[in-house]
Parts: C-alpha cells; sequence; structure tokens
C-alpha cells in the first residue's frame, strides 16, 4: 500500500482529509506574529475579520520537522507519496524534499504537482484511487504527471496588494492590478512557479470568456474537470460556471472555498478558475 501524503493546498483539513485515508500537513498563516494551522486553526472566515481589522496575514510552508515527522510516522507503510503544492509559488516542496533526506528512506517520494486548490485535490484523490487499486508508487507518479500536463489555473485578484506582498506577481503587474474599473486576470505559468500577466478586461464576464477562449486553445473539454474557488465572492464564483457550463457540456464543475492560506496569498474576493483531466 502507498500512503498519500500532502498539504492544505488541497483545501482539506487535517481530519477530512483523514477520513479519506490521506495524511495532510497543514501550511500556516502568520498574522501579528502568532502562526495557526491552516483550515485546523484558522478560518477563512476568522481570517477575513482580521483582514478587515487591518492586520496583514502572510502564509509559510510547512516546516521541515512537521514532514519529517509525519514521514516517519508513516514508515511501517510500503510506500509513502508525498504530493505538493507547486514549486515556486510555495517552498513546501522543497520542505518536503529536504525532510526526505532527513529520514534517508528509499519508501518516501516527492511529487511536484505544479498546481494547487483543486486540481492539486483531483491529483491527491487519484493517487488514493490508485494506492487503493494496488499501483506502486512510481505507476502513480507516472498516472499523475500525464494529468499534470492538461492542467491550466487563472486567477482573479481584487487587490494586488496580497500577491504584491507575496512576491507571486512582479511590481509591474500588481501595478496594473490598481487600474480602476478594470479586471487583470493572472494566468499560471506552466512551470508552476509563477502567476504571469494573461489579460486585463472591463467586466469578469469577458475575463472569464477570455479564460474560455483560451482553454479551448489547449484543447479542453468536457471531458475536463473545472474547479471555481473563491474568497468570500460566491457571485462571481457562480458568474463562471455558468460560462463554463454553456461552453462545456455536460462537464463536472466544482465550486470551493479557498482556504486562509490562500485567502492570504490573493486577497478576499479573489476567484480562481481551474481544469485538469484525470484519466
Amino acid at each position: 500500500m502507498v500512503k498519500i501524503i500532502s498539504d492544505s493546498s488541497t483545501l482539506y483539513t487535517t481530519n477530512e482529509a483523514a477520513a479519506k485515508g490521506i495524511a495532510v500537513v497543514p501550511l500556516n498563516i502568520v498574522v501579528d506574529q502568532s502562526s495557526y494551522k491552516d483550515l485546523d486553526e484558522m478560518t477563512s472566515t476568522k481570517l477575513l475579520r482580521l483582514i478587515q481589522e487591518k492586520k496583514i496575514p502572510s502564509s509559510s510552508q510547512p516546516s521541515i520537522g512537521e514532514k519529517q515527522a509525519c514521514y516517519e510516522q508513516y514508515l511501517e507503510e510500503e510506500q509513502i507519496l508525498d504530493i505538493t503544492m507547486a514549486q515556486g509559488l510555495s517552498g513546501t516542496y522543497d520542505s518536503a524534499c529536504m525532510a526526505k533526506q532527513l529520514v534517508d528512506s528509499d519508501k518516501i517520494t516527492v511529487f511536484n504537482s505544479k498546481t494547487l486548490c483543486g486540481p492539486h485535490r483531483a491529483l491527491v484523490d487519484y493517487a488514493k484511487k490508485l494506492s487503493d487499486q494496488g499501483m506502486r508508487a512510481q505507476e502513480i507518479v507516472d498516472s499523475l504527471a500525464s494529468c499534470v500536463e492538461t492542467e491550466i489555473s487563472f486567477l482573479v485578484p481584487r487587490d494586488f496588494s496580497f500577491l504584491k506582498r507575496g512576491g507571486r506577481v512582479s511590481q509591474l503587474e500588481a501595478g496594473v492590478g490598481g487600474f480602476l474599473k478594470l479586471v487583470p486576470t493572472m494566468i499560471k505559468s506552466a512551470n508552476g512557479k509563477r502567476l504571469e500577466s494573461f489579460c486585463v478586461t472591463k467586466t469578469f464576464k469577458k475575463a472569464v470568456k477570455n479564460m474560455i477562449a483560451e482553454m479551448k486553445k489547449r484543447q479542453v473539454d468536457s471531458s475536463y474537470t473545472f474547479f471555481i474557488s473563491h474568497a468570500f465572492n460566491e457571485d462571481d464564483a457562480l458568474k463562471a460556471q455558468a460560462l463554463i457550463e454553456e461552453q462545456f457540456e455536460g462537464a463536472r464543475i466544482v465550486l470551493l472555498p479557498l482556504s486562509p492560506v490562500f485567502i492570504a496569498q490573493g486577497g478576499p474576493e479573489c476567484v480562481a478558475v481551474q481544469a485538469i483531466r484525470i484519466a
């Protein structure tokens, strides 16, 4: 059996993951020099309230020690596969690799998902399914790698100061996001390491139409699963859902609330639109 491990980029609490037979090591939220476990100790509602009180949150990956302890807990398993959030957008992958070196076991495989949120959750769920079917770690990695090649992610932030503070966009891109009455959209780079400028439109609806055009250009079709994640912006999330349903008839569309870590990164009212094909 391969034990599947991940982090809270999957938008799973540790208890939700455990109920599925998966282990999650949460990312961290830091507010006023106090650190909280993403989703377990800090809720999105509580974080929004702190932001409204002019508190400035930041996020960090799980510590090397936390990952090491998690690996050691499951060393009795035949193999361990850790599927991390995208390297570059987080230090989670690098921390996991260092923890693997400290444990010094050939049972552990660390896989860079090159994505986050909805598609990350889909990859972890798929890996668990393959593990339950008796696949070995390398076989699972090979299957995941082909799925990762199909993934595409967009983000519509409402306040670029969050992305700018986290270093996930350039100062120029953050400046574009400051224009009034415009809707800038970011796209995740192919290697998953950065968010890059995709388009600037006058309306959210036009931004989603541009995303759909780009997805179709990349051969995305109704066999994909679409994820729409948002930070207290259900209205825009539902608009995106309706437009995707029009263009990809019968496709599976999942709406998810973003976790505190992603609210700290993308800011309140941001909306992520993502798609991935799972075999």
